[in-house]
């Protein structure tokens, strides 16, 4: 188990009067799959629940708030030890909250970094496709597809259309 996301330490009950929730309405009701609930508890960001009677687990109001913003964490991409940060604050109120900036001012460099990453990709396959545009225009045989021959040309490390000179690359 990673050091930085701890198992909870005591079992969360449903808010008295509340009706408690099984796992899959739970998952229902925040749009996430059971696996993924049992995943988070075993690595401690969602609230082990109490158990009722017969054995199942027994979620209330404060699981499903507690899902949804992780949930919601996870949309933005950020990682599960961030995620883990950003609620120790939030259990921390009197914390110094420049964590919380942090971490999202590193999500952004992680986002701008893949960003780049796409947008060399983008070019790469515009170059591929460029190949098939200037040589065939409409239907040709798979034996005579650029696209497919500059794939190959690459697979054996020689210079392709969408990467240039791989030797330069590798020196550099």
């Amino acid at each position: 188990m990673r050091k930085d996301i701890q198992p909870p330490q005591q079992q969360v009950h449903p808010a008295p009067g509340e009706r408690p929730l099984r796992i899959r309405e739970l998952g229902a009701a925040v749009g996430v799959e059971v696996e993924t609930i049992r995943y988070y508890e075993k690595t401690g960001l969602l609230q082990e629940p109490a158990r009722s009677d017969n054995g199942y687990r027994a979620y209330g109001q404060v699981h499903i708030e507690r899902l949804a913003f992780i949930r919601h964490c996870r949309s933005l991409d950020i990682s599960l030890a961030d995620i883990q940060q950003l609620l120790q604050l939030m259990n921390t109120p009197q914390a110094d909250g420049s964590g919380v900036d942090a971490v999202v001012q590193q999500q952004i460099a992680r986002v701008r970094t893949r960003l780049a990453s796409l947008k060399a990709l983008e070019k790469q396959l515009l170059s591929l496709q460029s190949r098939c545009a200037a040589q065939h225009h409409g239907e040709h045989l798979a034996s005579e597809c650029p696209v497919l021959h500059e794939l190959v040309v690459a697979a054996r490390g020689e210079a392709c259309a969408c990467h240039g000179d791989r030797q330069s690359e590798k020196a550099g």
